[in-house]
């Protein structure tokens, strides 16, 4: 943590690294050490309730895979070749004590691989916690709004057994609060970046979202905070790069290279879906009323358009992303998808059409988070750079 004030974007990156890099969680585990009764919960990619967790007194960690510093030795054993890899090196986690803090994992209803693995954990780890998150897929309040509100109910029951203490409803919208406030942070450090994208690098605002992943909320604002006011006073050198959006990266993350080997080929990143969690929903939640309530209407009803969210209007689908290019004043897109990725890559050919119909040049890409080779990504993203300059006259 740096507790000086005002520290350069430099400090901050710096230390957002060392917590990218440390798969023993060493941060996670201090402030469970620090007062005996904390509770960790884990949880996956895309989407998860982390205001529960927080509400119940605990810390949501996000479970983003071993990247490519983890050897997957136990985990292969344990799935088939022909899915994504980050339920293998999620397991590796498991089974080689990385993850021995952890009280309890949510695992979100994004796909079936991720359902089957929170069958997995259970039986690999039946001291741990294991809570599926079944999200609704409709979109009606009277219907998939009550049906949501019941998920969330019964979370809370699972967390509070765990703690031994009911999760009041202040203590919700106390959490609320704090997370408005990161998502409203992070949605000013999209905004900048789009805005001066050679000011903040897309592999800093990469980093500083997965520090988030692994510190309390509180603590991450004021990391976010402390970035923001020093990226403004900085004047970077201004280049000549294609502005891109990046797509399909919503669950298993890109490796850091991956991100700057686009960045070096000459794109400039200005609007993509990592780390989806950190601004799933597009505005506060509301905090007046029922806590539940509000959280299930805001996933409902202001939340982020991405493959493996069911789309109850067919007409738009796609269209996030074409508003997307719009709004950015990208000049293409960069679909980059996880390999063996069902949603992503079963979605890619109709949000390619509707790209298509509306003249966005686009290329496209597969990765697994262990990927190692960047060469060719950073010539594919090279070649598609030069070409948006050639032939758009710029």
């Amino acid at each position: 943590m740096l507790d000086r004030p005002n520290p350069t974007t430099g400090e901050i990156v710096k230390r957002c690294e060392e917590l990218f890099s440390d798969l023993t969680f060493a941060a996670a585990r201090q402030w469970k050490a620090a007062e005996p009764g904390r509770i960790v919960i884990g949880f996956m990619p895309y989407y998860a309730p982390r205001e529960l967790v927080h509400a119940a007194g605990g810390l949501p960690l996000g479970i983003f895979g071993g990247g490519d510093q983890l050897e997957v030795i136990h985990g292969d054993a344990y799935y088939q070749s022909y899915i994504c890899r980050i339920p293998r090196s999620t397991i590796e986690l498991g089974v080689s004590g990385r993850l021995d803090f952890v009280d309890g994992m949510m695992f979100p209803s994004i796909c079936d691989v991720i359902r089957n693995l929170s069958g997995m954990w259970k039986l690999m780890f039946p001291d741990k916690g294991a809570r599926y998150i079944d999200l609704p897929h409709n979109f009606e309040d009277d219907l998939g709004g009550e049906f949501y509100v019941s998920e969330l109910r019964e979370t809370c029951h699972w967390l509070s057994a765990m703690t031994g203490k009911p999760i009041t409803d202040e203590a919700l919208r106390a959490s609320i609060a704090v997370f408005n406030e990161n998502r409203r942070l992070v949605r000013e450090a999209y905004q900048l970046r789009a805005d001066e994208p050679w000011n903040i690098p897309s592999s800093e605002l990469y980093l500083l979202l997965r520090a988030g992943m692994v510190i309390p909320v509180e603590e991450h604002n004021k990391m976010l905070r402390d970035y923001l006011a020093a990226a403004r006073l900085q004047q970077r050198p201004r280049k000549d790069n294609a502005r891109v959006v990046i797509s399909g990266v919503f669950c298993e993350q890109p490796p850091l290279n991956l991100i700057r080997s686009i960045e070096i080929a000459g794109c400039y990143i200005v609007d993509d879906d990592f780390i989806l969690v950190t601004r799933w929903e597009n505005s506060d939640v509301e905090l007046a009323g029922d806590p539940l309530t509000n959280l299930a209407r805001a996933y409902l009803h202001d939340s982020k358009s991405t493959p493996p969210k069911y789309e109850p209007d067919e007409a738009k689908k796609g269209l996030y992303l074409v508003d997307s290019v719009r709004r950015n004043r990208a000049e293409g897109v960069i679909f980059a998808m996880t390999s063996f990725c069902d949603p992503g890559l079963l979605e890619r050919p109709m949000l390619q059409a509707v790209l298509k119909k509306h003249n966005i040049p686009q290329i496209a890409f597969k990765y697994a988070e262990n990927s190692g080779q960047m060469q060719p990504i950073r010539e594919q993203a090279g070649t598609f750079a030069d070409s948006i300059k050639l032939w758009s006259g710029t």
